[in-house]
């Protein structure tokens, strides 16, 4: 049964080149073809719906696309899939549901994405010609990057459509649970409200908070069960009597030995005595510092920035920055730039265990938990023995079939804002993300209260 988990990198490349993000009718024609097929085989999304709240959405919707407002959508990324599941969903299926509410859009509804290179590096060349086609802008996420910031903020203050981005920064593994929000959105909205005040200044910038949650069916259970079967064969505890255990049980048996697995690779002493939490912490620490022995960096303070650090090096050696074409060097020359690649893949290991950890550690769940969360929990598990074994994001599993129910709040006004963010920027900040984290808190417990099918 034993085979590489994933096909490691031998080979430097040159930097990735990336078209200006323009709209490109021929592909919006493509998605709107395959895009329906898409979210269903990658991410198992078989409905989208509205629910309480869309009167925020269409509202911020029709201001934008009349030029009355600019729109920045803040939407939530638990899972992988959100802003091209979003894009399909406002190009294909919003003007028809704001119609049915009586609210009729100037254009038709669309947004523009920020995302960052590591997509396309990723994601590969559907990737590479998708996003810069359907108005998406690149943005590196932990080194200055004047070009995409200048990008951001023309479409924000001249560009037709709202502009989406997700605070979190990257995929957070739970719905119900806000582990953190970076402040980029509010800081990149508060520039443009004073650069619109000063050349618009009946025009307000407003950011909609947006929350995605997910809900399965009948059809779930009978995935997720196959999930777990396969986690367990992965864990070695596979067995005729396994699906007489407790839920919980079985999910505990393999989490603790993949705990297990991780503290024998990286020396822990293994003490079964100490809670979960701190188990997976001292994993995250030793893999960091591992990381940053073998590129050969100094630690820092603070947890991100160190993790990011790594990110961006080792991309950096299996993407040359500003190498256009490795055909001049030298034999020798390319072949140290590939161990150099080869090398960074084999330190991004370390780095993808830890990026996930970081919100798995404060994860859980009992028999007691919705069903949404269990779920939730078992594709957390297979991930977390997914990134022992070297994978990373792109071996996520997505649970068949799911449904998938956006929330909005009111919007922010920045632009009223402005007048405290001149007095103290550091303040308004705080003010406004705390405003922000709180609207995602309101949508994930209006969403607990809910009862009845979601409208759509």
């Amino acid at each position: 049964m034993y085979k590489p988990f994933r096909v490691p990198i031998i080979r430097a490349f040159p930097d990735i080149q990336l078209g200006e993000p323009r709209i490109s009718l021929l592909v919006i024609f493509l998605i709107r073809i395959l895009g329906r097929l898409y979210l269903f085989l990658y991410y198992g999304i078989a409905r989208i719906l509205l629910n309480k709240g869309d009167h925020h959405l269409l509202n911020a919707f029709q201001r934008a696309l009349a030029g009355k407002s600019r729109l920045i959508i803040a939407f939530r990324h638990p899972n992988g899939g959100e802003p091209q599941m979003l894009s399909w969903f406002f190009l294909f299926k919003l003007r028809a549901l704001a119609a049915a509410r009586g609210v009729r859009f100037a254009r038709w509804p669309h947004t523009v994405c920020v995302y960052s290179y590591e997509v396309v590096r990723w994601g590969g060349g559907v990737a590479k010609f998708v996003m810069p086609n359907v108005g998406a802008m690149p943005v590196h996420h932990s080194k200055m990057d004047s070009r995409g910031m200048a990008r951001i903020y023309q479409a924000i203050i001249d560009g037709p459509y709202p502009l989406a981005l997700a605070p979190e920064g990257q995929v957070s593994y739970t719905v119900d649970t806000i582990h953190r929000l970076e402040p980029g959105v509010v800081r990149i909205g508060f520039t443009a409200a004073e650069r619109l005040a000063a050349k618009s200044p009946d025009v307000p910038l407003e950011v909609l908070p947006l929350s995605i949650h997910f809900r399965f069916g009948s059809w779930g259970s009978i995935t997720v069960e196959m999930l777990l079967r396969k986690i367990e064969k992965f864990a070695g505890l596979s067995g005729p009597g396994r699906k007489k255990l407790p839920l919980t049980e079985r999910v505990a048996q393999c989490r603790d030995h993949f705990l297990g697995v991780n503290e024998e690779r990286y020396k822990i002493p293994h003490d079964p005595s100490l809670p979960f939490s701190a188990r997976i912490e001292q994993i995250m620490t030793a893999a960091l510092e591992t990381a940053e022995r073998m590129l050969g960096v100094q630690g820092h303070e603070d947890f991100f920035y160190r993790m990011h650090r790594i990110r961006q090096l080792c991309w950096d050696r299996i993407y040359l920055p500003g190498v256009e074409s490795l055909e001049g060097m030298s034999p020798i020359e390319r072949s140290v730039k590939d161990l150099q690649a080869s090398e960074a893949w084999l330190i991004a290991r370390h780095q993808e265990l830890i990026d996930f950890c970081w919100y798995f550690r404060s994860s859980g769940m009992d028999e007691s938990s919705a069903f949404h969360t269990k779920v939730e929990y078992i594709q957390n598990l297979w991930d977390f023995a997914n990134r022992s074994m070297g994978g990373s994001y792109g071996d996520r599993v997505s649970i068949f079939p799911r449904r998938v129910i956006i929330h909005t709040a009111p919007v922010i006004n920045l632009t009223e804002r402005l007048p405290a963010y001149r007095a103290n920027r550091k303040e308004a900040i705080a003010t406004a993300m705390a405003d922000l984290r709180q609207a995602y808190q309101d949508c994930i417990d209006l969403e607990a209260t809910l009862e009845g099918p979601p409208r759509g």
